[in-house]
């Protein structure tokens, strides 16, 4: 199958008919071989009823409907599990993602061999003040720490080659760090296509302040899995450690000042190692550096081994 189409929905009822139409034709006039898995991520609406209508004409169409909403990262990455394509390409349901874009992207993938081409929104027709202006500082950010070189990270239309997306694990909101989870997962080769993005036609927009806010929190959290999941060790260790080692030459040192002032006889003028702040200090990092090497190993004996963690309660299946 040349072609699988992943497209995460919350509550898209009108948009459904009007998009897998537009994806058909692009698919008939490119002759690709392909498959659209719609994701209903807890929809209120007659989303899935309308997903099994278009899945009853066209068997291209499949369905999956989580039984109440995960959010966009869980309906990513039961897509990807699912996906048969060589090349994956993800859109949002919204219409504001153009289907004709997917040859272009397919290309990318195929011809030029990129791991990932993501796509860039030069002009939008969001809210500058409440999604373009946080968007590009968030993005900013992102480039800096990740060292990748995209516009917009948070596009939802993407392409991937098929062993990119068997290869990574999305959860939790991370699906705006995907390039970056496929970099630390070996894949480097990642591209951008300039895209046209479209007034939204119906439905309101899911984003809100919560998603900015916990981005940041995402990055950091996806920084540091990237690097030290494997070892965390090697983060708590060291740093316990350094501080362990720090207090206890400081402490020995007070000691030894202490010893040596007994030795001179000065016993009258010689406070108490307890009278000093640094006594307090030098303890006070002895017991946080045991700690964090404690924390480090305890990590490694957990690792990243929960068996519920990319769970979600699936309520219905169609076409596959």
């Amino acid at each position: 199958m040349d072609i699988s189409i992943i497209i995460s929905l919350l509550n898209e009822e009108e948009s459904l008919q009007p998009l897998t139409e537009w994806i058909g034709k692009v698919m008939q006039e490119h002759s690709y071989t392909y498959e659209i898995i719609m994701i209903d991520d807890g929809s209120k609406d007659k989303s899935w009823q309308e997903i099994e209508r278009l899945s009853t004409i066209d068997n291209n169409i499949k369905g999956i409907k989580f039984r109440r909403n995960y959010g966009k990262s869980a309906a990513l990455n039961v897509g990807f599990e699912h996906a048969q394509g060589d090349v994956v390409i993800t859109m949002d349901a919204d219409l504001q993602d153009s289907p004709d874009e997917i040859p272009d992207l397919y290309n990318m993938i195929t011809k030029e061999g990129y791991d990932l081409v993501s796509g860039w929104k030069r002009k939008r027709y969001d809210s500058k003040l409440m999604k373009n202006l946080p968007s590009k500082f968030f993005n900013a950010t992102t480039r800096w720490l990740s060292g990748i070189k995209l516009h917009d990270f948070n596009c939802g239309l993407k392409a991937y080659k098929k062993d990119v997306v068997k290869n990574i694990e999305v959860y939790g909101e991370m699906h705006r760090y995907i390039p970056v989870i496929a970099k630390w997962a070996g894949f480097t080769k990642i591209g951008e296509k300039v895209v046209h993005h479209r007034k939204r036609q119906f439905g309101k927009s899911k984003f809100g302040m919560d998603r900015f806010i916990n981005g940041y929190l995402d990055l950091m959290s996806i920084m540091f899995v990237s690097r030290f999941s494997k070892q965390p060790m090697h983060f708590f260790g060291f740093i316990g450690t350094l501080m362990f080692f720090i207090g206890l030459i400081s402490a020995a040192v007070l000691g030894i000042q202490k010893l040596w002032a007994l030795h001179q006889g000065l016993w009258a003028e010689t406070r108490l190692v307890t009278d000093s702040p640094y006594f307090y200090i030098s303890l006070v990092m002895l017991i946080i550096g045991v700690q964090l090497f404690l924390v480090g190993f305890l990590a490694e004996l957990v690792g990243r081994n929960s068996t519920t963690r990319n769970s979600y309660s699936i309520e219905k299946e169609h076409n596959f």
